[in-house]
């Protein structure tokens, strides 16, 4: 029991479980604890937020968030002043799910676009629904559905979902929804990366479309639930970060029509202990570019490729939940390097961190909060 007397939500129970009982990390990356956000301060744009899950910036600055609840909120990230925007569809906060990711059109100056993705309910349960709207001002219209997931389940976790759009295709990772060995199922959307046109179109060269038997959306499977989605700044490949059960959370770099492995190979094992599957690895799976063990609860991702943290260089950054930093992997040339985790003492939940268009790193964090990241010497 907690101090309140109220007994912890499964899934931060599961979360604290992996965090405090796993095995020591096994991919060989040194690791600093804290050292390099010396000289950087966490400065609060904006508060009081309810559960904030997703963000992405419009050409004019302001930082578009979710709301896990089901508000989208337009931030001044100067005054911080959150402003609701209207005609957002109704969502299911339910377990995990709720309204999850935004994002901004590569084209909003000319289409007005804003893509977002949300937990629903029907058919006798839940699933994970891609849509878009015109947003003009603080009003959305001309709402369309561009995907749901097939099947819905009565289970209330791993819903994913980021979204990514890069070279005309709209990208977006769905959960296995608790029902792991769907995973494996082409028939089903469970953990799987699915790839559309923006408009909800099924392009014909994706990888299953003629399988008999397939979704044809499906571009990668054999995912957990994965929450994190960005494009490598230099060659142009997606990654993703997926949680694991208790260890073997992933970064995974995607491939047309991979199997990732879940739940057949995983560096993870059962929280209350035994193992998953066949090992970590199989012939026809792919590897992780990272593994980690114990689990950081792998929230949404980004890299920084800017200049404004003096010795940071290029890397990829990673919100972790369970263990309550930012993680920071510096990247390499043969693959990634050093790994450091930020902001250790703070004990916040980092649910997302996205690089503004001012150069500068914004977090979800705390449960209610967007915070940038501010050299102390910066005078900003």
């Amino acid at each position: 029991m907690n101090p309140a007397g109220r007994q912890l939500p499964l899934c931060i129970f599961f979360a604290l479980l992996a965090a405090c009982t796993g095995t020591a990390a096994t991919d060989g990356d040194a690791i600093s604890q804290s050292g390099d956000e010396a000289g950087i301060e966490l400065v609060t744009v904006a508060s009081g937020l309810d559960k904030p899950w997703g963000m992405d910036f419009l050409p004019d600055g302001r930082l578009l968030v979710t709301e896990k609840s089901g508000r989208l909120l337009a931030v001044d990230t100067g005054s911080g002043e959150a402003r609701a925007v209207r005609g957002m569809p109704e969502s299911a906060e339910v377990g995990q799910g709720g309204l999850l990711d935004v994002l901004v059109s590569p084209s909003f100056t000319e289409d007005g676009l804003v893509y977002f993705s949300y937990a629903i309910s029907g058919g006798g349960g839940y699933t994970t629904r891609v849509a878009r709207a015109r947003l003009r001002e603080e009003s959305l219209s001309g709402l369309e559905v561009l995907f749901t997931a097939s099947p819905y389940y009565d289970r209330k976790q791993h819903f994913g979902s980021r979204l990514l759009i890069h070279e005309g295709h709209l990208y977006a990772s769905i959960g296995d929804r608790g029902r792991r060995h769907g995973a494996q199922d082409l028939g089903t959307h469970n953990g799987t990366v699915i790839r559309i046109y923006p408009d909800g179109r099924v392009p014909a060269d994706n990888p299953f479309v003629d399988r008999p038997g397939a979704l044809p959306e499906i571009w990668t499977w054999g995912h957990r639930n994965p929450q994190g989605m960005a494009l490598h700044p230099h060659d142009g490949t997606i990654w993703v970060s997926e949680h694991g059960p208790r260890g073997g959370d992933e970064l995974n770099r995607l491939e047309k029509g991979a199997n990732y492995g879940w739940p057949v190979i995983t560096y993870g094992e059962e929280y209350r202990s035994g193992k998953i599957g066949e090992g970590t690895h199989k012939a026809g799976m792919e590897q992780p570019l990272k593994q980690y063990t114990p689990s950081i609860a792998t929230g949404g991702i980004d890299f920084y490729t800017g200049e404004r943290y003096p010795g940071w260089g290029d890397s990829v950054l990673v919100s972790a939940l369970a263990l309550t930093h930012l993680n920071r992997v510096e990247l390499e040339d043969d693959g990634l390097g050093r790994e450091y985790r930020l902001f250790t003492e703070k004990k916040l939940r980092f649910r997302d961190v996205q690089q503004g268009p001012d150069g500068y790193i914004y977090v979800l964090a705390g449960g209610d909060s967007v915070l940038k990241l501010v050299p102390a010497r910066s005078g900003d």
